[in-house]
């Protein structure tokens, strides 16, 4: 559904389009969000009994003296106000729980959604923007049925059963006591315009806080190995101090608003007194109904007061809406086949006249990270990708397992082409082990199996003793419940790599890709991961892009490249005896070590 941008509405209280997307998301939750509503009007309904009962206790039995009647009077009032917190009960857990329940709901529904991108988006969005809409946005949307719109109805409807009840009495009376009420519905406007643009701005500046905090403690070793931290800080507190005065603005208005409510409030009791007490004197009113018009003064007052924070509340929930459900109805996911077809997974890749780039020039044209690739890997082949920083290895591999699109070209498995296979099967027939591993936050169990619980302890042992990690986890104080922490930082990155291994292993893949497995590693570690390499491509179509050539002498076929084309094909010994790009990078790679020995 297509929705306004709420940026450019600042002066409507509701976005109709987006409040309605909002209250969609209610689902299997209607019949409780229903009866909450009808708890909300019966509470809202019961606002006159109180003053009209202590209208009655004053005019009819303290006036006669009644004390009998005057305590069955306070006992009505003190049942009605049992009635009123058991209804306020209710409302108030049922509308939580429904707000819960969304939020639940709507997040899942969110990250599900992200998690299908493609990993481009995740190159040009940052993680803090990310969190922001899966936390603190989708909040916002929760508190719309926790506080927000039955709430405000709710108040709304106080607000016509007082004046009803105060016409009903006298309307005259009630006239006057109206009349500040336009003053008040000009103020409102006024608010109602200052506050939208100010939660706004919030937003945006505690997406930005977001945003700089995720990024620099992620990144803290390299503010701090540059001595960055006085700069960083500096730059923060800017960001922060725009927090702060975004914030402030929202503030004043609320600062002004509700002065503005009082004054209009005492107006109107001084109204009723001035004219009230006179009446009273000629014998017009009694002094019950004089006090009972001043206790709806202040019911009549009360639910404008409160209805501003419902509209804070309904406001910010409208901006966090429009936030989460613009990325909801972002499509930037791989395209499904047309018609699916799943290959014999024989393990046959080839790669026909490819062109690829991951961003355009500023010309408009594409930056080339491939030109024009062909090659052919047969299944079971070893086949290693070489050549210098930047010379499209690492991008073969992102292209096989689809985590970026190409351009011109085709990429063939066995004989399919790769885009009419479902990105599911794919990846789920293609283990890959990167550089950088990433282990999440956990048991080393949780970290090898990915919550696929149909991993038994068994199988994850045989594994481990597979790739040869058995030596370290046996080591490891709790084995396979040891916590790794946050990206693994209680482990050595050889460590890390080999429970990446592991985890390619029990994946079973068909094809199998290693990027960089070694560049990062000590020469010890290196001699592990070249056991456990030796260990996982056994019998599988294997694709290695190494910075290492050491590591790929053994390869069946090497494919060097250069600024993005293929220049070189054949085994280790084949082209270091050609003595062009490979024997070259060979030559240096071989003096290097001989320098550090």
């Amino acid at each position: 559904m297509a929705r306004p941008d709420t940026s450019s509405k600042a002066g409507n209280v509701f976005d109709l389009e987006t409040v309605k997307v909002i209250l969609a998301q209610v689902g299997p939750y209607r019949r409780r969000f229903v009866w909450t509503g009808v708890l909300v009007m019966l509470l809202s309904s019961l606002v006159w009994i109180r003053p009209a009962l202590i209208q009655r206790a004053v005019d009819v039995h303290i006036a006669s003296g009644d004390m009998e009647g005057l305590l069955r009077v306070f006992l009505m009032v003190v049942a009605v106000l049992v009635v009123e917190a058991l209804v306020q009960y209710q409302v108030t857990y049922l509308a939580n729980w429904v707000a819960q329940s969304v939020s639940l709901d709507l997040r899942a529904k969110l990250y599900r959604h992200v998690s299908r991108f493609r990993l481009k988006y995740f190159d040009q969005t940052p993680v803090g923007t990310l969190v922001t809409r899966h936390v603190s946005d989708i909040d916002g949307v929760a508190n719309v049925f926790s506080n927000g719109i039955l709430n405000a109805i709710g108040d709304l409807l106080s607000l016509f059963v007082v004046i009803g009840a105060m016409v009903y009495i006298d309307w005259s009376l009630t006239l006057v006591v109206l009349m500040p009420i336009p003053v008040l519905l000009w103020a409102t406007r006024v608010f109602q315009k200052h506050i939208k643009s100010a939660f706004v701005d919030v937003r945006n500046q505690v997406a930005k806080i977001n945003e700089f905090v995720q990024e620099h403690v992620t990144g803290m070793h390299i503010v701090q190995a540059f001595n960055r931290e006085r700069v960083e800080a500096e730059a923060f507190a800017g960001i922060n101090r725009a927090h702060r005065e975004a914030n402030i603005r929202s503030i004043w208005a609320f600062s002004v608003f509700f002065p503005v409510v009082e004054m209009l409030s005492a107006t109107s009791v001084g109204l009723l007194l001035w004219l009230g007490v006179g009446h009273v004197v000629d014998g017009d009113l009694t002094l019950g109904v004089v006090l009972q018009f001043i206790l709806y003064v202040f019911m009549l007052y009360r639910p404008i007061r409160q209805l501003a924070d419902r509209f804070n509340v309904l406001q910010m929930g409208i901006v966090n809406a429009d936030r989460v459900f613009k990325l909801l109805e972002r499509d930037d996911r791989l395209p499904e086949p047309a018609e699916p077809v799943v290959p014999t997974w024989q393990g046959q890749i080839e790669f026909k006249n490819v062109w690829f780039a991951y961003v355009d020039k500023e010309d408009g044209t594409p930056d080339w990270v491939l030109r024009d690739t062909s090659f052919v890997v047969k299944p079971g082949e070893r086949v290693a990708f070489v050549g210098a920083t930047g010379a499209g290895k690492s991008s073969i591999v992102n292209l096989i397992s689809r985590f970026y699109e190409f351009q011109k070209g085709e990429i063939l498995l066995d004989g399919l082409d790769i885009r009419s296979i479902p990105v599911d099967e794919l990846r789920a027939r293609i283990g890959v082990v990167l550089q950088d591993v990433f282990l999440f936050s956990g048991s080393l169990r949780e970290n090898v199996r990915l919550h696929d619980v149909t991993m038994t302890d068994e199988l994850i042992w045989e594994a481990i003793r597979a790739v040869g990690a058995e030596r370290f986890v046996e080591r490891l104080p709790d084995g396979l419940d040891h916590d790794v922490r946050e990206r693994g930082v209680t482990l050595s990155v050889g460590q890390r790599q080999l429970i990446a291994f592991v985890r390619a292993y029990l994946s079973n893949p068909h094809i199998l890709i290693l990027d960089e497995a070694t560049s990062s590693i000590d020469s010890e570690s290196e001699q592990w991961i070249q056991r456990a390499t030796k260990a996982l491509t056994e019998g599988r179509t294997s694709l290695l892009v190494a910075h290492r050539l050491n590591t790929v002498r053994d390869a069946d076929r090497i494919v060097v490249l250069h600024q993005g084309q293929i220049v070189e094909q054949g085994t280790h010994d084949e082209l270091v005896d050609l003595g062009q790009v490979y024997h070259g990078l060979f030559e240096m790679q071989f003096q290097a070590l001989e320098g550090e020995g």
